[in-house]
């Protein structure tokens, strides 16, 4: 058909589809996937978790573990600048390559989740072992990806730690272990279409084993330096590792497997009844916020250029 004398020419802007549609979408599983610095900065950070935790266990005879039981001002020292690379590996990716690094829009929602997870806590922290805001770490992390979720889950202990006086020689460690629990959610399978019932059964079971191992881990961080106790559970300096990790299985039983299922139930629990609703809402969020939306241009009505955001409506996130 003849355009009218005088009609501005029609012309066909491209159509894009909508985040995480599109058959071009970078990454249709993860709003902040884990690129390849974020993924070295991560196993940096690990690496030295894992050494912190585990040194004690391959100490020499008559080792004075004592005088290292104060050493978690100088962990705290050095965990923070590794989180911090990490979120800058984030970044770094995002900028180097156009995709979705971890933008101002990221980190305003790591702040409102990381404020959310300190809050749960409180509601159930020191009372055996119940601990809420287990859940919303695990629903984060499988939602957002491991390097978002190991930060998300140092950033939210550390808030709850300031939140409920819970600042101490502890703290560092609690930070790596949620880092961890957050980062493992982050890596389990059917991210792209594992869906409904059978992904709130997949995390609710990951959910009871990461709360268990959260417990075993911590457990770790203190039994070597407690002295007093029965030679059965106690950590002997110097002896065959099996031999130490018996009595350490002994010590778990005896002291914090009452605090580690209770709280391995809750966190099952919340992820089979609220859990699916919580999915959704994260996943509406990230969505909304629109990471991985390229800007694009495209002729307006009059042949005009206008702003779109990659999105099918051209709109930043509507």
């Amino acid at each position: 058909m003849t355009p009218a004398p005088g009609a501005a020419p029609r012309t066909a802007a491209p159509r894009t589809a909508a985040p995480g549609t599109g058959a071009g979408h970078r990454s249709a599983t993860r709003p902040v996937p884990l690129g390849r610095r974020s993924a070295a900065a991560l196993a940096l950070t690990s690496a030295a978790g894992v050494a912190a935790f585990g040194w004690p266990l391959l100490a020499s005879p008559g080792a004075d573990l004592v005088g290292h039981s104060a050493d978690a001002p100088w962990l705290f020292a050095a965990l923070l600048p590794l989180l911090l690379a990490v979120a800058v590996a984030q970044v770094a990716e995002g900028r180097a390559d156009g995709g979705p690094g971890l933008d101002a829009k990221a980190v305003a929602l790591l702040g409102v989740l990381a404020a959310a997870g300190a809050a749960l806590r409180p509601l159930g922290a020191g009372t055996a072992g119940i601990e809420p805001m287990f859940f919303l770490m695990v629903l984060a992390g499988r939602v957002l990806g491991p390097g978002f979720g190991f930060v998300l889950g140092a950033l939210s202990m550390f808030a709850s730690g300031l939140l409920t006086g819970g600042v101490g020689p502890w703290l560092p460690f609690q930070m790596l272990a949620m880092g961890w629990v957050c980062t493992g959610a982050g890596l389990l399978p059917g991210a792209a279409g594992l869906r409904g019932r059978r992904e709130r059964v997949l995390l609710a079971a990951y959910g009871a084993v990461s709360s268990v191992l959260y417990g075993t881990v911590m457990n770790l961080q203190g039994w070597p330096y407690l002295g007093g106790m029965s030679s059965s559970v106690s950590f002997v300096p110097g002896d065959p590792l099996t031999a130490n990790l018996a009595r350490f299985t002994a010590y778990c039983l005896a002291t914090s497997l009452g605090w580690d299922l209770p709280r391995a139930a809750v966190t099952v629990v919340l992820c089979l009844t609220v859990g699916g609703p919580v999915l959704r809402a994260l996943r509406r969020a990230s969505r909304r916020a629109a990471f991985d939306a390229p800007v694009s241009f495209e002729d307006g009505p009059a042949g005009r250029p206008t702003a779109g955001d990659g999105s099918a409506e051209g709109t930043s996130g509507r």
